[in-house]
């Protein structure tokens, strides 16, 4: 009886490994064809022959991409990594105390105030676009780094979060800071925000990610050059007058290696962050 186990052991071995690796090379592909794309010239981008990998790759191409005098690219990586450098940690600490005091705080209205954050939930972005304009542009934030940055701060999945993963909290850390004299505020800085790591670390660099991505509200709100960020600048090398294909790809290159970067780094994070907010299944 043993012995036919062992073949089929090794057959579910060798198809596992043959999905995981067809399920990387699928992953992988997009990735592969962009700096496939950045390495080649216009005439052999759009060649109805099919080249793996060019003869000659142009590595030129990363360089023109920077010394293009129409598309200001050096700053607006700087602006894109100015502003999500900002937004994360900010609105992941706002949200963080939101969910804190939705948790832990016993007030009088706590409910409703969770039931309007679970609301903003189902409120599309399109309802909310032209009033938050309004609002911004109003107050001076059109072509400002901050302009785009405010809408941004306030994250109600990341508060439900929060509140989620707060509820779980050992009440008994926190009993023992009490007899130790801390408040609600010393409460949550000394115990509640130190023990939250993996959570700020995950939603810190989901919100990293979404901010650096951002292109319809940076598109209208930063309309002169000198507050576009990336994916803005991006954008200009696909216009109805011109189209430049290796620009694109190789700035498509340039401005996702940060992210690929960040998602090395935090995918450990962001998956202990999930498991432990309470969203788990």
């Amino acid at each position: 009886m043993s012995t036919p186990a062992v073949p089929l052991r090794a057959a579910r071995v060798v198809v596992r490994g043959l999905l995981i690796g067809l399920l990387t090379a699928v992953f992988l592909a997009p990735f592969y064809l962009m700096l496939r794309n950045a390495l080649m010239d216009s005439r052999g981008l759009t060649a109805p022959e099919w080249t793996w990998w060019p003869a000659t790759p142009r590595f030129e191409n990363f360089t023109a991409l920077f010394e293009d005098p129409s598309v200001a690219m050096g700053p607006a990586l700087g602006n894109s990594l100015l502003v999500a450098a900002v937004t994360a940690p900010l609105s992941t600490l706002l949200a963080s105390a939101a969910g804190y005091a939705l948790a832990r705080i016993p007030v009088r209205g706590r409910g409703v105030v969770l039931g309007l954050v679970v609301a903003t939930l189902m409120i599309p972005g399109s309802a909310t676009f032209v009033p938050t304009f309004v609002v911004v542009g109003s107050m001076g934030g059109v072509n400002t780094l901050w302009g785009i940055v405010a809408p941004g701060l306030f994250n109600p999945f990341a508060v439900l979060l929060f509140r989620n993963f707060y509820l779980q909290f050992p009440t008994e850390i926190e009993d023992a800071g009490r007899l130790d004299g801390l408040g609600r505020f010393g409460l949550y800085r000394r115990i509640a925000l130190p023990g939250s790591g993996a959570m700020l670390a995950s939603l810190g660099a989901l919100s990293f990610i979404d901010s650096w991505n951002s292109f319809l509200w940076p598109l209208v709100i930063g309309q002169d050059p000198s507050a576009w960020t990336a994916q803005i600048a991006l954008s200009t090398f696909l216009t109805s007058q011109t189209i430049n294909l290796p620009g694109l790809f190789a700035g498509a290159v340039v401005t996702i290696t940060p992210l690929v970067v960040m998602f090395l780094v935090a995918q450990r994070y962001i998956v202990e962050g999930i498991a432990s907010s309470g969203l788990k299944g």
